[in-house]
């Protein structure tokens, strides 16, 4: 599947898992889409950021505090994509190689499951209210939604061409994909499990990102070296935002000059950042050799980025947008999805 580095669905199993939301982890005191509005509201910072490594087939467990590795978690099938469970008890690692998702118990910090999934499980997403699992299957043109306690496949739907990385807006409503091989984003209700829209965007979009409230979607085009902004609602582009050479990922923060989004740019080196009100650019930082993965952590008011070349996790202010840290991994760091947690 070299596209990597380049870059319906079962309605009543789905009704019984959300019968028995209980069974998955509490919601934890991160902020949600209703509180980062807040002026008065400080979120906390993760503890933890979780870093798939393909190169060595391992999770990367990393202090955030000390900034330090504390464990890797062996995980085989070059594991790619990560997503966190709600209250953060588990972690859910794609596999593409091993055609399966990898459970990680986050406690004893061991796979305590596998479940396959497809012919090759790339992006991966966590439902915020259900725990359930979202996974685009590369090869098979679905996205696939699976109760992670039992493996039940609950859903399917059709989706573009090599799926990758996936998005779920806040209130749980709409899941979006970024089907790299049709140049498009698929807009899914997962309410209905009925694909909404699609809408065209750049070359080769792999990492797709979802504002707070749920109302623009951001695809990092590794083939146009730019950002597709679409207004999620309309289904209609927005504007499009040079950056980088080879971008993978978007990740949105929250600063004190306004909303930024800060993108990985593969081939650059870099992280180029625009305001997401005026799309102006407003730096390129010098980053790294091959940064892929990226999350922002509010109560840090950090970015943190996993770089493919260099094995290694850095930490870029985003009030400052200057690198304030840095930190080992495993082989080959992906961290393909939202990958800190409590």
């Amino acid at each position: 599947m070299a596209g990597w580095r380049a870059g319906a669905l079962r309605s009543a199993a789905l009704a019984a898992v959300l019968v028995a939301a209980g069974a998955f982890d509490p919601l934890s005191a991160i902020a949600g889409p209703e509180q980062s509005g807040s002026a008065s509201f400080q979120p906390p910072a993760y503890r933890f950021a979780y870093v798939t490594n393909q190169g060595s087939e391992t999770v990367s467990v990393v202090d955030l505090d000390q900034l330090a590795v504390v464990t890797e978690i062996p995980v085989s099938g070059r594991p790619a994509g990560i997503g966190v469970a709600p209250g953060g008890r588990s972690l859910y690692v794609t596999a593409p190689e091993g055609r399966d998702v990898a459970v990680i118990d986050t406690v004893t910090r061991k796979v305590v499951r596998r479940i396959p999934l497809g012919l090759g499980p790339l992006g991966i997403a966590v439902h915020p209210t259900t725990g359930v699992i979202y996974v685009a299957d590369w090869y098979s043109r679905l996205l696939r939604a699976a109760d992670p306690i039992s493996g039940a496949i609950l859903n399917e739907i059709e989706v573009g061409q090599s799926p990758s990385g996936i998005a779920i807006t806040g209130d749980g409503r709409i899941a979006v994909t970024a089907d790299r091989d049709n140049d498009q984003i698929s807009i899914v209700e997962l309410e209905t499990h009925r694909l909404r829209a699609t809408v065209p965007v750049g070359a080769r979009p792999f990492g797709v990102t979802v504002d707070a409230g749920g109302m623009r979607a951001y695809t990092a085009n590794v083939g146009s070296n730019d950002v597709t902004v679409v207004d999620i609602a309309t289904a209609k582009v927005v504007a499009t935002v040079p950056v980088g050479r080879r971008p993978y990922a978007v990740a949105l923060a929250a600063t004190s000059a306004g909303e930024r989004a800060f993108v990985t740019d593969q081939y650059g080196g870099t992280v180029t950042v625009f305001d997401t009100a005026t799309l102006a650019v407003a730096a390129t930082i010098e980053a790294c050799d091959h940064p892929e993965g990226i999350a922002y952590d509010a109560g840090r008011r950090t970015v943190f980025a996993a770089c493919w070349g260099d094995n290694e996790l850095i930490a870029i202010s985003s009030e400052t947008l200057k690198v304030t840290g840095r930190v080992k991994t495993g082989d080959g760091p992906r961290a393909f999805g939202h990958f800190l947690g409590p």
